[in-house]
């Protein structure tokens, strides 16, 4: 890859996870009232059809990561886990409450965090509440992030038991200076002892997570840890790179200092080093970050034309409404966005007083909606079409001259009614994104936002 086109474009710019991004949601039309409506009005046009997806987040961790952006609460006292259990299963009741009929889940993903922090015995309490209020979907797909250094056999197994499939442990790579760096002292002894203990209970998708761009990482570093990954051949792969965005993430990410942190070019040749390895044992590149075998789901999902993205990454299949519970949890019905308060003791006392703890969100306009299904095609397709009139929008003429600079590049090629990302242009997928970004477009930040695109 050219230098000078990594410089050029390597600017600040969302994950888009969604659209419009956090930093750009209007707040003036928003109110739990509002959210209640949308949230409703989704339910009743997927429950029946689709199911329904649940993200439930497990804030606990016992000891910072300096890489990890999560909202999370450092503690080693276990006895947090049965106040907040409790909490989980008002607020889900709570939202039961507002609906006419039994809500079928379909996707149940537990983030954090440290899922596995909470006990087998807290987990099954917490799984079992959920479903004393709903249905398991006939193909339903649940997944949790593990802990390699303190996921235990019995959770495992406690949670196969519950219905999981899908595991994915946190490795972010094996060098010793790049864990000291970023406090995640992590043995490949752990993560190939949990990988063992998931495929042997019975697991279909085994997934790891590592990153690239870390403090004092190098391409021996990234080639170490893929081959180390591909001994152990992980069903899919989230291939992450850091985001180094302290003026957001407070002290947790001043644990070294900028210049620790490889940059630019280097920092792609870090990807796309590891991407060459993964391809030669067997991985397909989906979507902007994500690895899998042609046998996991995630890769049939896209010759499926299934993929979808939303606030926890790439999924294998899409529903309508998703549900966040928990504390900073997202909820998503389509229509509106909502998140829950950051504060920890604001969630128990809203929860106290019998009210859903969303502390602000979004309406999505008609505009907003048209905008959000182009990021998403060209995030999980890497092409977009206005060929049906509803996705044509009026500014459309104007995001065509702004992307004319990316065609001469060659990072994209621009039809008629169609817009098709190349595959030099693949590492640029968020800069692609941004030309369609009319909230972006009409009023730029005036202080630091996100993290570089490349």
């Amino acid at each position: 890859m050219e230098i000078s086109l990594i410089q050029k474009y390597n600017v600040p710019g969302p994950r888009y996870t969604s659209y419009p991004t956090v930093p750009y949601w209007n707040e003036t039309f928003f109110s739990t009232e509002e959210w209640k409506t949308s949230f409703q009005r989704s339910f009743l046009e997927s429950n029946a059809k689709h199911g329904i997806s649940l993200y439930i987040h497990l804030p606990f961790c016992e000891s910072m990561c300096t890489f990890c952006g999560c909202n999370k609460r450092i503690t080693k006292n276990h006895s947090v886990e049965e106040k907040y259990i409790q909490a989980l299963l008002k607020e889900w009741s709570l939202y039961c409450r507002l609906l006419p009929e039994r809500p079928i889940i379909k996707e149940i993903h537990l983030g954090g965090g440290t899922p596995t922090f909470f006990s087998k015995e807290n987990l099954e309490q917490l799984l079992n509440g959920i479903f004393s209020f709903a249905n398991k979907a006939e193909k339903h797909e649940f997944s949790f992030e593990g802990h390699p250094n303190n996921t235990t056999y019995e959770q495992l197994k406690k949670l196969y038991e519950l219905g999981f499939r899908r595991v994915s442990f946190g490795v972010q790579d094996y060098a010793e200076k790049v864990q000291k760096a970023i406090h995640r002292i992590q043995p490949f002894h752990n993560v190939a002892k949990v990988t063992f203990w998931a495929k042997e209970i019975g697991y279909t998708s085994i997934g790891h997570d590592i990153i690239f761009g870390l403090p004092f990482q190098t391409i021996e570093d990234v080639i170490d840890t893929v081959e180390k990954t591909n001994s152990l051949k992980p069903d899919r792969l989230a291939f992450y790179s850091y985001a180094h965005v302290p003026w957001i993430k407070g002290n947790g990410q001043r644990g070294f200092n900028d210049e620790d942190l490889p940059k630019d070019a280097e920092k792609r040749k870090l990807y796309e080093t590891g991407k060459i390895l993964l391809s030669k044992n067997g991985y397909h590149e989906i979507g902007m970050d994500h690895f899998a075998l042609a046998s996991d789901s995630l890769y049939q999902s896209v010759q499926s034309k299934e993929l979808h993205r939303n606030f926890m990454g790439y999924s294998a299949s899409k529903t309508q409404l998703m549900i966040g519970l928990g504390v900073s949890s997202i909820s998503d019905s389509w229509y509106s966005f909502a998140q829950n308060t950051k504060s920890m003791e604001d969630y128990y006392q809203l929860l106290e007083w019998n009210q859903l703890p969303v502390a602000k969100g979004h309406i999505l306009t008609d505009e907003d909606l048209i905008i959000r299904k182009h990021i998403l095609n060209l995030t999980c397709t890497f092409e977009t079409s206005w060929s049906n009139e509803t996705l044509y929008f009026k500014e459309l003429p104007t995001v065509l001259l702004d992307l004319r600079e990316m065609e001469k590049d060659q990072l994209i090629e621009i039809e008629e009614e169609k817009i098709s990302i190349t595959a030099a242009g693949r590492p640029f997928v968020r800069n692609i994104c941004m030309a369609f970004d009319l909230h972006l477009k009409r009023k730029s930040p005036e202080t630091n936002l996100f993290s570089m695109t490349v």
